[in-house]
């Protein structure tokens, strides 16, 4: 693992992004936008998850109220997320976004941006420079001469020129693709040419939560292996509690923050002599509502056992029909199948 790449911190809300902090988990809201207590809903379903920043779209100037109100009820600061007409992202500033994120292809040239720019510094609030293969400038689109990751790259690039030009510094920005590889080296790009802007890594459209989770895997933890990124998003067709979980776990894996149990559980083979795909179902299910990172690991027979599983905090290693849970890597008791789930977190309780 690379040391983490050390950008400009910016506070969004009370987050700290950038700098010596962590790497953020963030998430967007899919309820109505002019619905007020389905938004505070979904917020606080995100913030049980792990969930540090929300972001919530304004798709018209009709919907800024309900902006307002979830800002002011919200436990978690609210990112404005705001494409085509500036006024709602200057409107946005002034009822209580935490951060704007704004798309130079879409956001209608220099005049509206330095708008945006003069309503986020007078309400002392960061902006998201959020450039998406899909909506790059046209004249910028059209070039011949550069790849997509470097039209990303310089689209996100000249914005933030601008903005220090303008002696604004308090900036993020990502630059995504539903593609892995571009998403990759868009993103070793804009690490090379702007080190110390913070980079929000997300694949965009990446899918369903299977096919979601995998790409965002692959292209996240490329760049989170290699010290890129300071805030993350794992985008999903599904519920946003799962991006947070997606985010969290991948995290995890990587060791670089970990707030959740770790499952470690063998494959299964001809030597397994209990229903070990069941068991590691029930473990992961009610693992769910765990709230601290512990490891637990669930292995089918005594060669994965304790010894591979050493570094568990807790464990199972199943024989014939039986299970023998361990602490630390010493067995502790030995129990019958049916009582190999109830044994397990009856001792981690002790833990």
């Amino acid at each position: 693992m690379e040391v983490r790449q050390k950008t400009r911190q910016v506070m969004v809300g009370n987050v700290p992004v950038g700098g010596d902090a962590p790497v953020a988990v963030q998430s967007m809201l899919n309820a109505p936008a002019a619905d007020v207590e389905a938004n505070l809903r979904q917020i606080e379903a995100l913030a049980d998850a792990g969930c540090e920043i929300v972001r919530m779209a304004i798709p018209q100037r009709s919907c800024l109220g309900a902006f307002e109100a979830v800002c002011a009820a919200s436990p978690l600061p609210v990112v404005a997320d705001v494409h085509f007409d500036a006024q709602i992202a200057i409107e946005a500033a002034r009822r209580g976004a935490a951060k704007l994120r704004i798309n130079p292809g879409n956001i209608g040239g220099w005049g509206p941006t330095d708008e945006v720019i003069e309503a986020a510094r007078a309400a002392g609030i960061p902006i998201r420079v959020g450039v998406n293969a899909g909506s790059l400038d046209d004249s910028l689109a059209a070039r011949a001469d550069l790849t997509l990751p470097e039209k990303l790259a310089l689209s996100a690039c000249q914005y933030v020129e601008h903005f220090h030009q303008r002696s604004f510094f308090d900036v993020v920005v990502s630059a995504k693709a539903h593609d892995v590889p571009v998403t990759i080296e868009t993103y070793r790009l804009l690490a090379a040419q702007m080190p110390e802007v913070p980079l929000h890594i997300g694949v965009t459209e990446a899918g369903t939560a299977f096919q979601g989770i995998i790409k965002s895997a692959a292209g996240l933890g490329a760049l989170l292996e290699q010290g890129i990124g300071n805030t993350m998003r794992i985008s999903l067709t599904d519920d946003p509690v799962k991006e947070v979980r997606a985010c969290w776990t991948l995290l995890s894996a990587l060791d670089l923050r970990r707030r959740f149990p770790e499952l470690i559980s063998c494959p299964t083979c001809g030597r397994c002599q209990v229903n070990l795909i069941d068991i590691a179902g029930e473990v992961e299910r009610r693992l769910a509502t765990v709230d601290r990172p512990l490891k637990v690991a669930v292995m089918g027979c005594v060669v994965n056992g304790p010894g591979e599983a050493a570094d568990a905090d807790i464990g199972v290693a199943c024989g014939a029909g039986s299970g023998a849970v361990f602490v630390s890597g010493k067995i502790v008791r030995k129990v019958s199948e049916d009582a190999i789930v109830d044994a397990l977190f009856e001792e981690m309780g002790r833990l």
